[in-house]
């Protein structure tokens, strides 16, 4: 199926769409933002889009799931604010962090541990503790997938054995 197909299909799809956010929200607003979402999400997947498939159907698993995420992502949010009197929680010591300096010291001594580490296991391990991916750490090294993953869990055994008196 064309963009321009799929385009003018989800057209004439969005009254569907819009009266299928009733089931999850009541509010006018938000079931607009979900059928755009909806709408742009499509669009940017319509690749996974099989021919001769009930457009409609797919359509609204794709609201249904992006409601469920966008719902999981506010409980999350709202989890983190603080409604007590008086800001109770943002008053109170966060003891797991690493502000104290005793933590500054923790820190200091793990990556002390860390940077002892054998070259071939530091490397790997210091880049996943980055951020980077197993797959994008495999290719950046030049070495296999299972060779970086055990890599990794070797470096962090080794890491667990030396803070053992912690």
């Amino acid at each position: 199926m064309s963009t321009y197909d799929l385009r003018h299909q989800l057209s004439n799809l969005h009254p569907d769409l819009l009266s299928f956010t009733r089931r999850f929200t009541k509010d006018r607003d938000e079931s607009l933002d979900l059928v755009q979402d909806t709408i742009l999400k499509a669009l940017s997947y319509s690749d996974q889009f099989r021919e001769n498939r009930n457009l409609l159907g797919w359509l609204f698993i794709i609201m249904r799931n992006t409601f469920i995420n966008q719902y999981r992502n506010k409980k999350r949010t709202a989890a983190l604010r603080d409604t007590t009197k008086n800001l109770f929680f943002l008053h109170t010591e966060d003891i797991h962090t690493f502000s104290r300096p005793q933590s500054t010291v923790e820190y200091n001594e793990l990556w002390n541990h860390i940077n002892a580490l054998q070259e071939e296991l530091q490397i790997p391990f210091k880049m996943h503790a980055a951020g980077y991916k197993y797959q994008e750490i495999a290719e950046q090294l030049n070495i296999p997938l299972g060779t970086v993953k055990n890599r990794i869990f070797h470096a962090r055994k080794e890491v667990q054995k030396k803070l053992e008196g912690y």
